[in-house]
């Protein structure tokens, strides 16, 4: 699934929209009506992790600083040191069904609250409940903005067959969104927590570092968005590799500077690749999907996961991340 770098440039498309209304509506969702948004401005938009969260209201909110629908709507400001401007070039409006697909909001998917789920009456809004849309993206979820998706290749029986968008959102301003390969659901407010997410500047280290150094691989530590809030497979493995550490050595074994190194290229490695996504460069790995590492040697490929848990396929050189024996503590490398 995209990984964090991923859904800032997708937040960041979003933020265009802001202050805009819904006009027309459409896509494939089964769990989530698409027509349910016709009509609602889209207020804000935040990123947490790998979650994208979308504020819509029934009315305009006065009291924030949005522009009026069909102006430019102020763009939610990115990670100061990943700041870069996105150009996206308009395309032809094509048609959209404006229909739904014959399901309705179950009372899982709606907000919990005073006077039925969070004040929501049905589809329609009552006064000061705003409804705020989690998606969260799946393997190839991906927002294309005013263009949809092309098939890249046949399907297994040999169509060519356009991916279809879970949701597209048509705006006043004349532009839209299609959102791919993702879950949407309703809920009261976003669960944003900074400190867990890699690529906030609040991102806390010494949490994350206290979870490292349990007596597990870190490999399945690094991927625990409790405390590493959207790092994926290929932050994991290109991390460990410029670290030098083998994916399955216990954190209890790693010295503190070793961690901290660790801890460090993640934070480094993830902060690269969103920088290279605004400025259209395409993302650089030394031994992700490699079969040799940069000095060469044979890149070894096998998925690693906790017992009864998710095995994700984790690439590494064995000469320059030897795993010691379980005793010997596990030192810098020069």
């Amino acid at each position: 699934m995209p990984e964090g770098p991923s859904v800032r440039k997708f937040h960041h498309l979003v933020s265009a929209f802001m202050g805009q209304q819904v006009v027309r509506t459409g896509g494939s969702s089964k769990k989530l009506c698409p027509a349910s948004l016709q009509s609602l401005w889209l207020q804000d938009t935040q990123v947490h992790g790998k979650k994208l969260f979308l504020r819509f209201d029934a009315d305009v909110d006065t009291d924030e600083e949005v522009g009026a629908p069909g102006s430019s709507p102020r763009p939610e400001p990115l990670q100061k040191r990943a700041r870069r401007e996105a150009t996206v070039g308009p395309a032809p409006e094509p048609n959209a069904q404006n229909t739904c697909d014959g399901s309705s909001l179950s009372a899982g998917l709606l907000p919990r609250g005073p006077g039925g789920p969070d004040g929501l009456v049905g589809d329609s809004l009552t006064a000061g409940a705003p409804r705020w849309l989690q998606v969260h993206f799946g393997l190839f979820g991906s927002v294309w903005v005013n263009d949809f998706s092309r098939a890249k290749k046949p399907n297994k029986r040999g169509d060519w067959r356009d991916p279809m968008p879970r949701l597209v959102l048509h705006f006043g301003g004349g532009g839209f969104l299609a959102f791919y390969s993702c879950q949407m659901s309703w809920s009261l407010a976003p669960a944003i927590e900074p400190c867990r997410d890699i690529l906030s500047e609040e991102f806390h280290r010494g949490q994350a570092l206290e979870a490292l150094g349990r007596p597990q691989p870190v490999c399945y530590t690094l991927l625990d968005q409790r405390y590493f809030s959207g790092l994926g497979n290929i932050i994991k493995n290109e991390a460990l590799y410029k670290a030098r550490i083998h994916p399955l050595s216990l954190g209890s074994l790693l010295s503190a500077s070793c961690l901290e190194t660790l801890v460090e290229h993640v934070v480094e490695f993830s902060t690269d690749w969103l920088r290279g996504k605004f400025q259209g460069q395409q993302r650089r790995t030394q031994v992700y999907q490699k079969e040799q590492c940069p000095a060469g040697h044979q890149v070894l490929k096998e998925a690693f996961g906790p017992p009864g848990g998710l095995q994700r396929l984790t690439w590494w050189c064995p000469q320059c991340q030897p795993r010691l024996p379980p005793e010997e503590p596990q030192q810098l490398q020069s």
